[in-house]
């Protein structure tokens, strides 16, 4: 990789990760167990437009940023696993950002929020029951966030956007 590719990339996972700290830390509504919001959206997309471990070091620096300055600090390290195992399962590798695969990659993001939290909800708090009333509030969240990707994802694509980056 060039320079100013590496420069490039550099430049646009920063940018990613303040808005996902700014779209998780300040568009949220207070739940359960933290906070629900729809910076996992923009997760999402990062995930699609930069190589890998730029994707990652977005998710996780905006998550947990937004963690830490939000007041939940007890939550970083789980944001910051959850958050970069979920930008692993998306692709750059194609023309569109919404494409099957891309689409396909919304589940298992679903089952790492949800499961990934309630996890270490009940590590936490040392009590596999309580965390299950924060599961439903995790699902919303995922779902929110889908639904801004998907919308994002086709107006961006409909740009051509992945081809002027």
């Amino acid at each position: 990789m060039n320079n100013n590719n590496q420069v490039k990339n550099i430049v646009m996972g920063a940018i990613f990760a303040a808005i996902i700290y700014v779209t998780t830390a300040f568009l949220h509504i207070p739940s359960y167990t933290g906070y629900l919001h729809i910076g996992d959206g923009f997760i999402y997309l990062v995930s699609c437009l930069l190589p890998t471990p730029y994707a990652i070091g977005a998710s996780a620096i905006g998550a947990g940023l937004s963690d830490g300055l939000s007041g939940y600090v007890m939550w970083i390290i789980p944001s910051v696993i959850i958050k970069s195992l979920t930008a692993l399962c998306f692709s750059r590798k194609t023309d569109k950002i919404i494409c099957k695969r891309n689409l396909f990659a919304l589940f298992p993001s679903l089952i790492l929020c949800v499961g990934g939290y309630y996890l270490a909800d009940a590590i936490m708090t040392s009590n596999f029951v309580a965390p299950l009333a924060g599961m439903f509030g995790n699902l919303c969240q995922v779902i929110a966030s889908s639904i801004l990707f998907v919308l994002l994802g086709l107006a961006l694509d409909r740009m051509n956007f992945k081809k002027r980056i």
